[in-house]
C-alpha cells in the first residue's frame, strides 16, 4: 500500500515539475514580447514627437496625462476579521463548492465554467503568474483557474468600475497580509461578465459582492486570509 502511495506522490511531483517548466517558458515568452513591444512603442513615440515638433515649429504641445500611480488610493482599516460577518456587512455572498473527478484535468481548449467566477474545473496546463494585471488585460480564464489549484486567491473586478475603486483594489492587493510578502499568492484581474462589482475565488470557494462599498475590503481580506494556501497542490510564491 505504501509503495502505491509513494508512486502516486512521485507521479504528482513529476506532473507539477512539468507544469512549472511550462509556466516558466510561457512567462519568458511573455516578457520577451513585452520587451520587443516596448522598444517598438518607444521608437514610435520618438517618431511622433519629432514629426510634431517639425510640423509645429516647436509649439507647446501637451501630452496626455499619465496613468495615476498604483497603490495610492486609501482604503479603510480592517474592522472585521471573521469572513461570515465581513461578507454580511458588505452585502456579499460566500459559497463553497465540492470538486469532482474532472475538476483538475488539463486542457488547451476553451472551458465553460459552471461557476462565475470559476472556483475549479479543467484548466490550461500553463498557469497565470501571481500579480496585479490592472491595465494589462486578463490572461485566458483557463490559465487563471489553474493557480487556484496551487492555493492562490484570485480577486476579480468589473472593468467598468470607477478608476478610484480599481486603484483601491490595487492598494488592497499590495497590503501586507499576516507577515507575507506583497501580493502573496494573489492575482488581481478584470472580469467583464462578473455577476457583481467585485469577487474573489479560491479552490472550491467563492465570494461575490454585488455592490462596491467600503466594507468589501474587509470581506476580501477575510476571504484571502481564510483560503490562501488551501489548494490541493502547493506551489511556492511567486510562481
Amino acid at each position: 500500500m505504501s509503495s502505491r502511495k509513494e508512486q502516486k506522490e512521485k507521479l504528482r511531483e513529476e506532473r507539477l515539475a512539468k507544469e512549472q517548466a511550462a509556466a516558466a517558458s510561457d512567462k519568458r515568452r511573455r516578457m520577451l514580447g513585452f520587451g520587443v513591444g516596448g522598444l517598438l512603442a518607444a521608437a514610435a513615440v520618438v517618431a511622433v514627437v519629432v514629426a510634431v515638433v517639425a510640423g509645429s515649429g516647436g509649439s507647446d504641445s501637451k501630452d496626455k496625462p499619465a496613468a495615476p500611480p498604483k497603490n495610492t488610493a486609501a482604503i479603510p482599516a480592517q474592522k472585521i476579521t471573521d469572513l461570515t460577518a465581513a461578507a454580511k456587512a458588505a452585502g456579499c455572498t460566500v459559497r463553497s463548492f465540492t470538486p469532482g473527478p474532472t475538476t483538475a484535468t488539463h486542457t488547451e481548449s476553451a472551458v465553460k465554467y459552471k461557476q462565475n467566477p470559476p472556483v475549479f474545473g479543467p484548466h490550461n496546463p500553463v498557469w497565470a503568474a501571481d500579480g496585479d494585471y490592472v491595465d494589462q488585460g486578463a490572461p485566458p480564464t483557463e490559465k487563471l483557474v489553474h493557480p487556484l489549484e496551487h492555493g492562490r486567491v484570485v480577486i476579480w473586478y468589473k472593468p467598468t468600475l470607477p478608476r478610484k475603486q480599481i486603484s483601491q483594489l490595487e492598494t488592497l492587493f499590495s497590503e501586507p497580509m499576516e507577515g507575507k510578502p506583497e501580493g502573496y499568492k494573489q492575482i488581481l484581474v478584470e472580469h467583464p461578465t462578473l455577476p457583481g462589482a467585485v469577487a474573489a475565488s479560491s479552490w472550491g470557494q467563492q465570494l461575490v459582492c454585488p455592490q462596491f462599498n467600503d466594507k468589501v475590503f474587509d470581506a476580501l481580506r477575510a476571504f484571502r486570509s481564510t483560503y490562501v494556501d488551501k489548494g490541493p497542490e502547493s506551489v511556492p510564491f511567486p510562481e
